[in-house]
């Protein structure tokens, strides 16, 4: 058995309507890093500096030794570039999530009571800001315990949001196992939140961005002045607009940080995006937290049963039967590489078809000779499968004159005899003149021809089951 555990599925071709409060088209999540006080630093009992998201130009750990420069800037974060913010954000009584590194909130009481005090969320974003990639999954563990132990200490309350950033191939699982969070933000997947599913419970996740980030005016590619950061805003935000407006609503995550945005001719395209954002009726500037609260009332998460999740005799019992009396095809099926994006109908569908493809041409056959013929003597006598029962009664097939059934008898017959197998049609797909219609035409055909038609109506057909019983 292989399982692959990406999912590249996500809400599919369907999202839901996102249905944000006030009939809102868009909604807009502003996040305020807030990391001066917790970056690397030989001060903190790091091995090096920080090298990371500052205007030092090629920057480089400095092993053992302070980086007075990179201090520095961070320092103008916390200083001056925080308190530009605050006042921009409070004076146009826009709400903001903080994410706040533990260790930096400990050591900066003014700025932490400035956001209390202006009704930010302050979610965590982690112990330390350093990266977690190579660290051990107990000690990122005991990291996370930590930070959530001193943010409750410093802020008052225990963080609700959970963003680390610089994380590793675990950090969402920890995070999400932990239990005590209403969101986590470590992926970059979606314009919607969405559900995680763990064994006990069930996790909200709301994507956070790295392009509508102020980190790009310190990497290559990136912005140099503060009108490419407003045009890159204005068209992002132009984009989810227009989108909300066809009813397809979506949320629109923009990525902060004080020492980066806070200064002056950064900060001047900042304020003309929310100027212009804030001229438009139907964008809701959200804490992340609203948008948690609502996504849960709103969406609140259904479990299905899932194909890629079943053991070996599940996935033949609920599948065997959607090839016509061919639960083969199901048995070779679970073999394969099945992950998330086979847990909907078009998924699954797509993985029975393989097998059914690459089978032999005796096998294929075995197939078509499996399935009955239409309003034939097995469905007057109500022996079908309940799936081809259904399906026949769809079309009326179940309710023929006897001129008709005569009709489709005769032709059953010639079809019959001329290929070697049954005359098969996705009847969900025709009215009964239509099937009368096609029978004939497709008498016509060679027997090359006619057994990849016939091939190909199977298919269908196991589609149209599929998306009976998965979304």
């Amino acid at each position: 058995m292989i399982r692959y555990p990406r999912d590249m599925r996500g809400h599919g071709p369907n999202p839901p309507d996102a249905q944000w409060p006030g009939g809102a088209r868009v909604a807009i999540s502003l996040v305020l890093n807030y990391e001066e006080g917790g970056e690397n630093c030989i001060l903190h009992g790091d091995a090096a500096s920080e090298a990371f998201l500052s205007d030092v130009a090629g920057a480089a750990m400095w092993p053992g030794q302070r980086h007075w420069n990179m201090e520095s800037i961070y320092e103008y974060g916390a200083r001056a570039g925080f308190w530009r913010l605050h006042r921009l954000f409070t004076s146009m009584q826009i709400p903001v999530t903080i994410y706040g590194v533990a260790t930096a909130l400990a050591r900066n009481p003014e700025q932490l009571a400035a956001m209390q005090d202006a009704g930010w969320e302050i979610a965590s974003h982690g112990l330390k800001w350093v990266e977690h990639k190579d660290m051990p999954e107990d000690e990122e563990r005991r990291q996370i315990a930590e930070a959530i132990r001193l943010h409750t200490e410093v802020v008052g309350e225990r963080p609700r949001g959970w963003y680390t950033g610089r994380c590793s191939a675990n950090t969402v699982r920890l995070t999400a196992e932990e239990g005590g969070f209403d969101w986590i933000s470590d992926t970059y997947d979606d314009d919607l939140p969405y559900w995680l599913e763990l064994p006990d419970r069930d996790q909200l996740v709301i994507p956070y961005t790295l392009e509508a980030n102020d980190m790009r005016f310190a990497t290559s590619p990136g912005w140099i002045e503060g009108e490419m950061f407003f045009q890159y805003l204005k068209d992002s935000f132009d984009t989810l607009y227009a989108e909300g407006l066809e009813g397809r609503a979506k949320m629109f995550s923009i990525g902060l940080h004080n020492r980066l945005i806070g200064r002056p001719g950064k900060m001047a395209g900042l304020k003309r995006f929310l100027d212009y954002a804030k001229a438009h009726e139907g964008a809701w500037f959200a804490r992340r937290g609203d948008i948690a609260r609502h996504w849960a009332e709103v969406h609140p998460h259904h479990r299905i049963e899932r194909p890629s999740q079943m053991d070996r005799a599940r996935f033949v019992e609920a599948w065997g039967g959607i090839f016509e009396h061919s639960p083969w095809i199901a048995e070779r099926a679970y073999d394969l590489e099945l992950g998330p994006a086979h847990d909907s109908a078009v998924g699954l569908a797509n993985a029975l078809a393989r097998v059914f493809r690459t089978a032999t041409p005796a096998e294929r056959l075995g197939v078509l000779t499996a399935h009955p013929d239409l309003a034939g003597k097995l469905a007057q006598a109500k022996r079908l499968t309940a799936e081809s029962t259904a399906e026949q009664a769809s079309a009326g097939l179940d309710a023929l004159t006897d001129a008709e059934r005569a009709r489709f008898e005769a032709l059953n017959t010639a079809y019959t005899a001329k290929f070697g197998f049954p005359f098969i049609i996705a009847v969900r797909d025709h009215t009964k003149d239509g099937i009368l219609a096609a029978f004939e035409t497709r008498l016509a055909h060679d027997a090359e021809t006619e057994f990849a038609e016939a091939c190909h109506q199977v298919e269908r057909i196991a589609t149209l089951r599929l998306k009976e019983l998965l979304p």
